[in-house]
């Protein structure tokens, strides 16, 4: 067993940087903080790659206040004058993918095909949101009270100071994801991104500002989550959050203590079902895609595989196959396929994940080895079989590149068995009929289904929502709902003519009798 293996980094005197190429070390000025020195670095092979400095309580103080004076005027301006700005970032954004793709790679690891993914996603989604939010904010007609006597109008208002809590793992999609739509809507925002990715976060910042959003607008400030993070709670009107699903319950905890509104992405144990008349070389191919993108290091990636028993052999071979031609390795060129994992002590998660379930009696059909040779957080992309329930890959989240694999003998087992899970985040299906995997998809429990795809057609269809049922969330991304969760609404009813309440010769008894009648005519008519 044997992996195609690449490493482009670990030259003596070349570093991370890769033949002058590397983060703009003036980035770091963007943030707005003046705390303790924050030193990021490169986690194929652990080397620095800049410096940032911390926000200290007094700085998130500053930045809420700043925020706060300019959303107001943010409030104020033109919707599309606000979009004008998103469609020249959208346009910012593929003019500087290379700087992009070598910041994300530099702070995370992951190889360059799965950077680039990042860059379309953005690129797209602030164009999207430009084109469509006027018509989703525009104040609407709803129906009154009485028809024509009463006329009502819904506006939306923005949130006002929006917090968003970034991950690791796509530095730029899920810091822009939020900020984008926020924006939009006529908020300002505060966000703090992970200690280990605040330069892709300054850079995202960088291209918003040269596009012309007001300075003040979006501000970052890196730091901890246990304390910068719980200050942008403490003082924002909105907080948007992607993490784990233990560290969600504490923040929508806080944000029910201050009665303000939150919306999480959590994690998920995503399974994907191969149905008997699936195309399985197609299958095959979509789950490596599946399970291995981003090194395995993503929400709605997929981790667990049912495949139909007559089927099971020939699909087994050609997975296992498809998986051991991955090339793994580091570097910031297009030769690698899985890039490494973002830390030695993630790493290791994903190995006590595969060796517990081992231990337990799991096989090991492709990978199942940290590859210290490569780097400090590399590990080989596996596939499990014969995983017995109680072996932790078998229902909590790894979040990293292995996968169990099973099968089923009815249909309705393999769907009991993917709903069998405290997460519902994204599923997949497989079959050469649509029709059929629609009757499939349609009973199982999760936010996002992709029909012969792991997740990036339901991910990339940015005009419908995306989230979670249970435990991977609450809130949508994505589509009207992931514009119109960072606003209030406000119902603007007039009244004409007459009141609703006795009035002239209709004292309160005859007012009654009226309206007991208007009511039935109002209801046969179905207003």
């Amino acid at each position: 067993m044997s992996y195609s293996d690449h490493n482009g980094v670990n030259v003596p005197g070349i570093g991370p940087q890769c033949h002058g190429r590397g983060i703009d070390p003036s980035l770091a000025f963007l943030a707005h903080a003046h705390g303790e020195t924050l030193e990021v670095h490169y986690p194929v092979d652990g080397t620095p790659v800049g410096t940032v400095r911390t926000a200290t309580q007094a700085d998130v103080e500053s930045a809420f206040k700043l925020a706060r004076a300019a959303q107001h005027e943010w409030a104020q301006t033109p919707i599309r004058d606000r979009a004008r700005i998103l469609v020249r970032f959208a346009q910012y954004v593929l003019d500087n993918c290379d700087e992009l793709l070598d910041s994300i790679q530099l702070e995370t690891g992951k190889n360059r095909l799965s950077a680039f993914e990042e860059v379309m996603d953005v690129a797209r989604l602030a164009a999207h949101t430009a084109a469509v939010a006027p018509s989703i904010l525009k104040t609407k007609r709803a129906a009154g009270a009485f028809p024509i006597l009463t006329q009502v109008r819904v506006e939306r208002a923005p949130k006002g100071v929006v917090g968003v809590i970034a991950p690791w793992n796509y530095p730029l999609t899920l810091v822009a994801t939020d900020i984008v739509p926020a924006l939009i809507a006529g908020n300002a925002v505060v966000m703090k991104p992970d200690s280990a990715t605040p330069f892709t976060a300054l850079l995202t910042r960088k291209l918003l500002l040269q596009a012309g959003l007001p300075e003040d607008l979006f501000l970052v400030t890196p730091g901890s989550g246990r304390t910068v993070g719980t200050w942008i709670i403490d003082r924002a009107d909105f907080i948007m959050f992607t993490g784990s699903t233990a560290t969600g319950r504490l923040i929508a905890a806080r944000c029910g203590e201050r009665l303000i509104g939150c919306s999480a992405e959590l994690g998920g144990k995503n399974p994907m079902i191969v149905l008997a008349d699936a195309d399985i070389e197609r299958a095959a191919a979509g789950a490596v895609k599946a399970c291995f993108s981003n090194t395995g290091q993503l929400c709605i990636s997929i981790e667990r595989i049912y495949v139909a028993q007559e089927i099971a052999d020939e699909f087994t071979r050609a997975f296992v196959e498809k998986t051991r031609a991955l090339t793994l390795g580091g570097g910031l060129d297009w030769n690698t396929d899985v890039g490494s994992l973002i830390s030695p002590e993630h790493m290791a998660r994903v190995k006590a994940h595969v060796d517990d379930a081992v231990a337990k009696g799991a096989r090991v059909l492709a990978g199942g080895r940290a590859r210290p040779d490569l780097g400090p957080a590399f590990y080989e992309p596996t596939i499990l079989s014969d995983v017995p329930d109680e072996a932790d890959v078998a229902r909590a989240e790894t979040f990293g590149p292995a996968v169990a694999l099973d099968t089923y003998d009815h249909e309705a087992e393999a769907i009991a068995a993917a709903n069998d899970t405290t997460y519902g985040l994204n599923s997949s299906v497989w079959s050469r009929s649509v029709a059929h995997a629609r009757a499939v998809a349609s009973r199982l429990e999760t936010g996002t289904v992709a029909i012969n795809d792991g997740y990036t057609a339901a991910w990339g269809s940015i005009a419908a929502p995306m989230g979670g049922w249970k435990e991977s969330g609450i809130g949508r991304r994505h589509g009207a709902d992931g514009i119109l969760k960072y606003t209030e609404s406000r119902t603007v009813a007039a009244q004409h003519l007459i009141p609703i309440g006795p009035f002239g010769p209709l004292d309160a008894e005859k007012f009654a009798h009226v309206m007991r009648r208007g009511i039935r005519v109002l209801n046969a008519l179905k207003f």
